[in-house]
């Protein structure tokens, strides 16, 4: 109970030192807490949505995925024959069955061409208004599609887009464009995360995404009562045989699930990943708190020890400040963490993923592991701190407060630093040398793992020698002032290092992820400018197959001298050495496309594998199934017949574009695939006339005015979208990474404000020998400059090297120009000096408001 009270007592009497340790908990433990909950209402708001719309069972054809999405490469939705509804109706146990039709593979504009798909990526769907529609979704205003031209949207969309009652909209499908007006609004029951939903009449719907009436995508079953769905599924799989996809309400919605479930896992483990970076700053922070705590209190603690308290009451009684400090920061983070749930809804709302905090799930397993990371993580860090303060002897109340150095310790640290940091350059050595992506990989997680490890250990050696070069650079210029700053952060080399430590982290990731991002970019460009031979891509960035009507609009356009259409399909191969290998890619091109994309090859030549009964294979798939010139592979076209194909080129695989791709001609996939299934085009290349490149630019995009789903780019644009692409990318990873460098931001303050009160006396002398209120505030600041600068060479320096080495891994897939972005490392570097201007604000600030006498007095 005495060691309980003394460290109640202990903890209030510093209460103001802990705040900062405290954040540095909460803001972990908040991360943490937050992702759990905004996960798990996302999990909650999807099964409450897929289970409201799924019907007890659900019919629908053998090639549909298992959530019913348009699969084939046609843009059309896989169908069922209007007598499957028949035979469904008429099986024992089916109350009702009714046929619809929908798809995802469509675009929706309104009356001006302006897109109404989501931006947040979620998907654009149109369908046949159903009974089972009606039972999910209530009509706030209007009625619903009685006819062609009308249509109902969903009051989401319509709100998003300011759509009324009567405005028309267009609805583009592989079929074509069909236009209505909007003659109702419908809501959902439950919570419709984003998705934008229209409905058309039945027959309008089969004549818009199918082109024929008679069919359907879907063929939804009500069970009769006391028929459960799997009895219910059974009897229907009895009745159609073989051929369909049969699934209960429950299948339905786990696979719909599943899916969903995929996308937010890698975000969970995304966001999670980026709160154990912060808690791992956050050791920093813990470990220099307590010492420094310890060091003050030396005299009081040999007091202890002189008047009866063990080393084992010493250490506990250290302890368990930190289980209070833990509990504290914890239970404060969970709270945050709901806090950060809510804020994330609805920031998700603003790109369009509509969240209700309705549905906030906060599941009894999320407070448990905030509390328990919390606790954990701060006793392990205060560990050292505590054992370093049982060992505090008696004798130590004769001496002024403050540890000695361990000159042993310091050597032995040292010693293992080298160690740890040369092992993990070896391992880095080991990853740039690798032959094999995989490999390396591993090398280079080892690698950044010792390196960083033997970074921790070995900076306050480094800190010694760092701080009197950045010193001589930055410091001297201030005078006496600037000298004083670089001696007092020499003062405590460990205490300095680990500070630095804090932001090196952080900043060292920043490094790694802009040398990986610029180099990416860089050898995409390269690859580009030395492969593509066309001038224009036309695509769509949302996956859209392009219409026959959009390709007729781009051939038809003046100004250009050839168009290339390229396909994606699948097929089953068989190889030579007797394998089976199904559902895989194959590419059909027009023969210009050897000139478009300008591939190197290994063995033959591209444009042979455009001629009839032809292919190419790339060199990896070569070697793996023992592929040369003049091999045969059996391919049976998916839709259409079999082909016996003779290998007439091999493709290098060390390429970005097109990696891993196998050519054939339009015309040798027509030979074997009907019309009706031949697949759409991917995209489309133009090349302009010579000198018209301008002209034709301005007149495709003024030929693809009525397709707004497809964009047309030059080299320029393709360029710019994919460094915008992958900056958005690193945009949101810095975003995550900056919680990490503000826990390092308040370590940094949190050891200023710590040495404030341990130099009280020191400060309070120098004011009285003339150091004016200015002059003290000044040394403050620049002494927090210069550890931040530390930090910011350590960690860019770090980071650098890591990025170097994944470069060289990227090399191995065809990524082969390393670039180093100096605007952002510079940047950063600079940055990190106002950083630790702004870290020193406060205890510069409460530094020049000490009374002379009074710090004089402190002992």
């Amino acid at each position: 109970m005495t060691v309980l009270k003394t460290s109640l007592r202990n903890f209030l009497a510093h209460k103001g030192r802990m705040a900062l340790s405290a954040i540095a908990v909460l803001l972990s433990v908040a991360f943490v807490s937050g992702t759990l909950v905004f996960t798990d209402t996302m999990n909650i708001t999807f099964d409450q949505l897929f289970a409201a719309t799924s019907s007890d069972v659900t019919v629908s054809a053998g090639d549909a995925s298992d959530t019913g999405e348009t699969t084939s490469d046609t843009g059309r939705p896989p169908v069922l024959a209007a007598s499957v509804l028949g035979k469904v109706r008429a099986v024992q146990g089916v109350r009702s069955a009714e046929g619809t039709v929908f798809s995802t593979s469509v675009t929706v504009v309104d009356r001006k061409k302006e897109s109404l798909s989501p931006s947040s990526g979620a998907p654009t769907i149109v369908g046949s208004w159903n009974a089972n529609d009606a039972r999910t979704m209530r009509i706030t205003s209007g009625t619903a599609p009685r006819g062609p031209d009308q249509v109902m949207v969903d009051a989401d969309t319509a709100d998003r887009h300011g759509l009324r009652l009567g405005d028309g909209i267009g609805v583009i499908s592989a079929v074509g464009t069909h236009t209505a007006r909007i003659s109702g609004i419908a809501a959902f029951r439950v919570t419709n995360p984003g998705a934008a939903i229209f409905y058309l009449d039945t027959a309008t719907a089969q004549r818009t995404l199918v082109g024929r009436t008679g069919v359907f995508t879907n063929v939804n079953v009500t069970a009769a009562d006391g028929v459960s769905d799997a009895l219910l599924k059974r009897d229907v799989v009895a009745a159609l045989g073989t051929g369909y996809r049969v699934q209960t309400a429950k299948e339905t919605a786990d696979a719909n699930q599943k899916d969903v479930e995929s996308l937010l896992s890698v975000m969970k483990y995304a966001m999670l990943g980026f709160a154990g970076i912060a808690f791992l700053v956050g050791i920093f922070l813990i470990i220099n708190t307590f010492s420094m705590l310890v060091a003050q209190r030396t005299r009081e603690i040999g007091l202890m020890r002189a008047i009866g308290s063990s080393r084992r009451q010493v250490n506990r009684s250290v302890l368990i400040e930190a289980l209070l400090l833990g509990v504290l920061g914890s239970v404060l983070g969970v709270a945050a963490g709901v806090g950060i749930a809510v804020g994330l809804m609805k920031l998700m709302g603003l790109i369009g993923m509509n969240l209700s905090t309705d549905d906030l799930t906060v599941a009894w397993t999320t407070p448990v592991i905030g509390l328990l990371l919390g606790v954990v993580v701060t006793v392990l860090a205060a560990y050292l701190p505590a054992r370093r303060a049982g060992k505090v002897s008696p004798m130590a109340a004769l001496r002024d407060a403050g540890a000695p150095a361990d000159a042993r310790a310091g050597r032995v640290r040292a010693l293992l630093g080298l160690v740890l940091t040369g092992a993990g350059g070896y391992a880095l050595h080991l990853a740039s040398a690798a032959e094999k992506a995989g490999t390396g990989s591993l090398w280079l997680g080892l690698g950044v793992l010792l390196s960083l490890i033997g970074f921790v250990v070995i900076g306050p050696v480094l800190a010694g020698g760092m701080v009197r070069v950045l010193g001589a650079l930055v410091l001297r210029v201030f005078g006496p002032v600037g000298r004083m700053a670089e001696r007092n952060a020499l003062r405590n080399p460990r205490r300095t290092g680990a500070t630095g430590a804090a932001l090196m982290i952080g900043l060292a990731l920043v490094a790694c992820l802009s040398v990986v991002g610029s180099s990416m970019v860089a050898s995409a460009t390269d690859q580009l400018d030395k492969t593509v031979g066309t001038d224009f891509i036309i695509q769509s960035d949302s996956g859209q197959l392009l219409t026959p009507q959009a390709v007729r609009a781009v051939k038809d356009t003046p100004g250009l001298e050839r168009v290339t259409e390229y396909k994606v399909t699948r097929a089953d191969y068989t190889t030579p050495d007797g394998k089976t290998l199904r559902n895989t890619d194959i590419t059909a091109a027009d023969p210009t496309y050897a000139t478009d994309l300008r591939t190197e090859t290994v063995a033959g030549e591209l444009k042979d594998a455009y001629l009839p009964d032809s292919m190419s294979v790339h060199e990896t798939f070569a070697k793996e199934h023992g592929i040369h010139l003049g091999s045969k592979i059996t391919v049976r076209f998916r839709g259409g017949s079999t082909a016996h194909l003779t290998v007439r080129a091999i493709t290098s695989s060390d390429v970005v574009i097109d990696a891993g791709a196998k050519y054939i001609s339009t015309a040798t996939l027509a030979r074997y695939v009907p019309a009706g299934n031949m697949p759409l085009d991917t995209l489309v290349f133009a090349t302009a006339q010579k000198d018209r490149q301008k002209d034709a630019y301005t007149a495709l995009r003024t030929a693809l005015h009525d397709y707004p789903q497809y964009t047309v780019r030059d080299q320029t644009d393709y360029k710019d979208a994919l460094k915008d692409q992958i900056g958005q990318l690193l945009n949101m990873i810095y975003g995550l990474l900056g919680l990490a460098i503000v826990v390092a931001v308040l370590g940094v303050v949190n050891t200023l404000a710590l040495s404030v009160v341990e130099r009280t006396r020191e400060i309070g002398l120098l004011r009285a020998i003339g150091l004016s209120r200015r002059q003290l505030r000044r040394m403050i600041r620049l002494e927090s400059v210069v550890i931040a600068l530390l930090g910011a060479l350590l960690g860019l320096g770090l980071g650098m090297g890591w990025g170097a080495t994944a470069q060289r891994l990227l090399a191995l897939e065809g990524l082969r120009v390393l670039e180093i972005p100096w605007p952002t490392i510079i940047g950063v570097f600079v940055g990190s000096a106002f950083v630790g201007l702004f870290a020193a604000l406060v205890p510069a600030f409460r530094a020049g408001r000490m009374n002379v006498l009074a710090a004089i007095a402190t002992e």
